[in-house]
Formats: C-alpha cells, structure tokens, sequence
C-alpha cells in the first residue's frame, strides 16, 4: 500500500508538506518526499488528496471495554470494590471488545489504548495495551500487562469510607501501598533463597505478591492516579522509597509542582481537562498543565480517561492543550509518540519509522483540527 499527497508527520522528524508512507504487509516500509516516491509501485495506491497522514492515536489511560456503554451493573468490570489490593487483576479478563466504543475510537483514529481498572483500590490491578481492532482480546495484546495501577487520593476514600473499612484516609491508602509493596519485597526474597538453596522451602503461592514482583523488581511500571499535588508528592515519594518505575496518571495539580516531576524525571499522564470539575481535587483543573509541564522538561501523555471523557474525543483533548499554550506539533506527540515511549511500546508504535507497525490515521485537515475528517485508518496495514 502507498498513500500519497499528504502532509506527514513522521513524530520523529520533520513533518513533509508533501509526502508518501509505504506499507509492506503490517509494517511501515518507507516515508518521503514526493519527489522521491517509489516508481512502478505494483500495490494499492491510495490518494490523501493534500490532507495529513500520521501515527494511529494512542490513548495512554483509559477504561475502554472495562465499563461497558449505556449499560449498567452488568457489564460495569471496572473496580472490584471488595478488597483494596487487588494487584492480581488483569484487564485483559474484563475487556469486551465488542463495546460499540471500539467502534468509535478506530472511526476516530484512535488505534492503541492503555485499559484497565479504576481508582477504587490503592492498588487497583494490571493495566493491557491493546489494538482497538478485533473480536477476541487476545488477538488485541499489544503488551500485557504493560503496567501496575495505583490510586491515590479521594478515590479510595470515598469508595471505602461508605463501607466502614480502611483507607478512609490518605494516610491509610498509602500504608496499604507500602505494606503490600514490602510484603512482595520479603516474598521475592524468600523465593530467591529457595533457588540458591534446596534446603530452604519457597513460601506458599500467593497471587497478589506474585503480581507485585515485576513491580517491586523494577520489571513493570506502577501508574498511579494522583490529582492533588500532595497526592503526587506522596506518589513520588513511595516510587523513591522502593525504587519503581512510576508514572503519574491525571496529574491535574502538576503545573503546581513541575518542578518536582522535572527533578525526579517522572512522566504525566495528564487529562481528561474536558469535563466539569466534579469533585474537589479536581478544582485547578487548568487546560495550560501540558505547556507548564512541556516548557519545565516534564514528559507528557494526553488521554481521555474513557469514560470520563468518550475516546473518539482523544484528539479534540490535544487539541484543547494548544489553547492552553502547547503548539500543535508537540500536542500531536503528546497522543502519538511520547505516549508510546511513556508506555513502553515506542519501538513498534507512536511514529511513521520504516519497521514500526503500519498503524496509521488520514485526515483531511491538521489531525487535531475540529473541523477536520477521519478519512481512513489502517491498523497492522490493515484499513478498518
């Protein structure tokens, strides 16, 4: 396949006012000028008629396929509200890909996504990056899981508070963070001796710290929920204490303390900032977060938080960080390239590189214009 006669941006090059991408079975094969477009191509050729051709979007934090739409209870697999560490849930055993929201996010471009549980557990489960094409979820792993979700914050508070259990706290909801963090430490190195020693008996099986291993060996990333600023402070400070991996996921306090993130070189996931302020650690909600965090050196993601904010809009959320004061090639980045390399997955997504996945997005105008269409998207080179 060769699409042609579009603006290309590349995310990891200059963008080409007049370009061609080639696709070779499910791979991206070559990108350039016009001038230089392979001659006497024998496969589909396909006319973007002067519109724009970019990487397929990535939403970096969602709950797509957890909740199911306009349905209720029945398909609502998002929290397992009954236990607040819960590190041995996997997304991939709730998604439904067969939500019609699919649908909506491959209409609008949006080609990988970042799913799986909510905030109402300190620790909430294991998050799967999956295509946003197909019918079974195992034929839709791009990497599982691909990260640990912590929540901090009014989330757990709320959740538990009404039942009369711990955390009702923000202190509480962190000691059982760190508990559960230290007891996976201790189960490591317990199974550790039983390898060097046949003598020594390896402890009993125990699901929740065999899912935290990965996470306290440095093996998976921990994304944590974290509005406030405080919330962020304590979720740096937990990261610190047993050396994780950690990115900060919504981060709507971290224009307040960007300097912080820039210290400790930890990513935000910032968003949604499309909605109304519903409840109070949501009150500096500010569309200018991406430019403070962009112009203090902070890495950066764009999502949507789907439900919160629906996944067709992924776009229209980068596009109101340029009316925050970000420029639109770098909000681009922010759904494109830097959230594949938050997530791990840059070397097979998020840019136009011969050898990386042929997922890819024509627009007829800028791709986070409003007015602009989708005219076609191709995930694995595929047009769906």
């Amino acid at each position: 396949m060769l699409i042609i006669n579009g603006t290309v941006h590349t995310m990891d090059g200059p963008v080409m006012e007049h370009g061609y991408v080639a696709v070779a079975g499910s791979k991206i094969a070559g990108v350039g000028p016009m001038s230089e477009r392979p001659a006497n191509w024998e496969g589909e050729v396909i006319d973007a008629e002067g519109g724009h051709i970019c990487p397929g979007f990535i939403d970096a934090h969602c709950h797509l396929g957890m909740f199911g739409d306009a349905v209720g209870f029945e398909s609502d697999d998002g929290n397992e509200e009954t236990d607040p560490c819960t590190p041995q849930l996997r997304a991939i055993d709730a998604i439904n890909p067969l939500d019609r929201c699919f649908s909506e996010a491959r209409a609008a471009g949006v080609t990988t996504v970042l799913t799986g549980p909510g905030s109402a557990n300190p620790i909430a489960g294991q998050f799967a990056a999956v295509k946003t094409d197909g019918r079974w979820v195992d034929g839709m792993i791009v990497c599982a899981p691909v990260s640990m979700k912590l929540a901090l914050g009014e989330n757990p508070k709320q959740v538990y508070h009404h039942r009369d259990e711990t955390p009702v706290t923000r202190m509480a909801t962190a000691a059982i963070i760190r508990e559960n963090l230290r007891k996976a430490v201790e189960y490591g190195e317990k199974l550790d001796k039983a390898a060097r020693d046949e003598e020594t008996d390896p402890p009993d099986y125990d699901a929740k710290l065999e899912a935290l291993l990965p996470v306290v060996r440095g093996e998976l990333p921990v994304h944590i929920h974290a509005h406030r600023a405080d919330d962020i402070a304590t979720g740096v400070r937990i990261a610190k204490e047993f050396d994780l991996k950690c990115v900060i996921v919504h981060g709507t306090e971290s224009h307040l303390i960007p300097e912080l993130l820039a210290q400790e070189d930890i990513p935000v996931i910032t968003g949604p900032a499309l909605g109304d302020r519903c409840k109070p650690e949501l009150a500096n909600m500010s569309l200018e977060t991406p430019a403070v965090l962009c112009r203090t050196g902070v890495p950066f993601a764009i999502c949507t938080d789907h439900p919160e904010v629906p996944v067709q809009y992924l776009p229209l959320c980068a596009a109101l960080a340029v009316k925050g004061g970000l420029d639109g090639e770098t909000a681009l980045a922010a759904i494109t390239i830097n959230a594949a390399r938050i997530a791990g997955l840059d070397g097979a997504l998020g840019s136009l590189t011969p050898g990386k996945e042929a997922d890819l997005v024509v627009t007829s105008r800028h791709p986070l214009e409003l007015l602009g269409r989708v005219k076609a998207v191709f995930i694995g080179g595929g047009r769906v």
